[in-house]
């Protein structure tokens, strides 16, 4: 072929491809940038609260044991039933301790005695003193013996009350009111009394009030120091405000406050430790139950976006905004507590960024593409 030829084959190309209509991407089915609703952070006053997990516990507990041996004869308590103080727990067979009861009480009549008849030497010995038929010494020989007999009669009525106090012990009554637990002998056993190696009857719990204990870091705990010097809120009546719930609960309607905290942290787990007291009037609060308490940390200036936008990227937490261009831009965010059903945002955003609020489900929307933003909202909810 002829360099001429080729030439003008050339150019008919170009002239062709020149009358043909020009291409159209969306014509050809390009799919369009995904739409969105955004809507900037809601910006408000909310109030911090710190959570911790912790456990109710009895605020008095006591473990029933008898001060004295013997054959348990009958019990007056039905298992796991509220109890009064001073109430009849357990009887313990009281004829032997009646039987020692009787004989010092025989004992104390022979002493009350000696003691007499010692008196009525003493004083006819003092009247023969003055004629000289008795000598001195026998008279304060006659008073030795009336002081001898006073002794003894003391020691005779000490008896008595020992052995009244033991009879006395045979009835084992309650030594607070609260909730006991089952009988752990029964009827027809013996049991060993004392002050040890004493049998375990059964255990009570106060039911009201009823303590919260949970252990806060050593960080939390020097910020609370510095910010309402909670140390010395502890010990006063007032005491520190706490709400908390159950593993079942949504909402905070047990109110409380911190009574007791320790006296040092604990240097392995760098946490110290706090009780709050809550009224149990109820009794639904058990001894043993888990919770969670939240502790009121202040007052803050903060944005807040539904937990429904934010995403993780491995080790962090990812909210997706709207950059130049309309393209989606995705900023690392530290979390904060919910408050009125919307996650506090501590760092990561600022009042004038575009969040996506809706669409963000859509596959297509993702770091780097255009999206077509549509005006959304921000709600709060009414409950907690």
């Amino acid at each position: 072929m002829s360099r001429s030829r080729f030439i003008g084959l050339v150019l008919a190309a170009i002239a062709a491809s020149a009358s043909l209509p020009a291409f159209d991407a969306s014509a050809q089915g390009a799919p369009p940038a995904p739409p969105v609703q955004v809507a900037t952070p809601l910006a408000k006053r909310v109030t911090n609260w710190d959570e911790y997990t912790g456990r109710f516990e009895a605020s008095e507990q006591v473990e029933v044991r008898a001060r004295v041996s013997g054959f348990i004869e009958s019990v007056h308590f039905r298992d796991g039933a509220l109890v009064q103080k001073g109430g009849l727990l357990f009887t313990i067979d009281q004829r032997p301790y009646k039987l020692a009861v009787d004989v010092a009480q025989a004992d104390v009549a022979r002493a009350k005695a000696q003691v007499e008849l010692a008196q009525n030497e003493v004083e006819r010995a003092e009247g023969l003193t003055q004629n000289r038929t008795i000598t001195a010494r026998d008279v304060d020989q006659r008073r030795a013996n009336l002081n001898s007999a006073i002794g003894t009669l003391q020691g005779a009525e000490a008896t008595l009350k020992n052995a009244q106090l033991n009879l006395e012990w045979t009835e084992v009554r309650a030594p607070l009111a609260g909730r006991i637990s089952n009988r752990r002998v029964d009827p027809g056993n013996l049991i060993a009394g004392g002050q040890s190696g004493a049998t375990l009857l059964t255990t009570i719990v106060a039911v009201d009030p009823v303590y919260f204990t949970f252990d806060v870091s050593e960080a939390d705990f020097l910020r609370y120091a510095r910010m309402a010097n909670m140390r010395d809120n502890a010990s006063r009546d007032a005491g520190t405000l706490v709400e908390v719930r159950l593993s079942d609960e949504t909402k905070w309607t047990r109110k409380g406050k911190v009574n007791f905290i320790d006296n040092a942290v604990n240097a392995r787990s760098a946490t110290i430790r706090g009780r709050a007291v809550f009224d149990n009037k109820d009794q639904f609060l058990t001894p043993g139950v888990f919770g969670r308490l939240r502790l009121f940390a202040g007052e803050a200036d903060a944005l807040l976006v539904p937990d429904t936008v934010i995403s993780s990227d491995q080790a962090h937490k990812v909210v997706l905004t709207i950059g130049p261009e309309n393209k989606v831009v995705p900023k690392i965010v530290e979390l904060g507590p919910l408050s009125e059903g919307l996650r506090v945002i501590r760092a990561g955003l600022t009042a004038q960024d575009k969040v996506i609020v809706g669409g963000n489900a859509n596959p297509m929307v993702r770091p780097g593409v255009a999206v077509t933003p549509q005006p959304g909202q921000i709600k709060v909810a009414t409950t907690n």
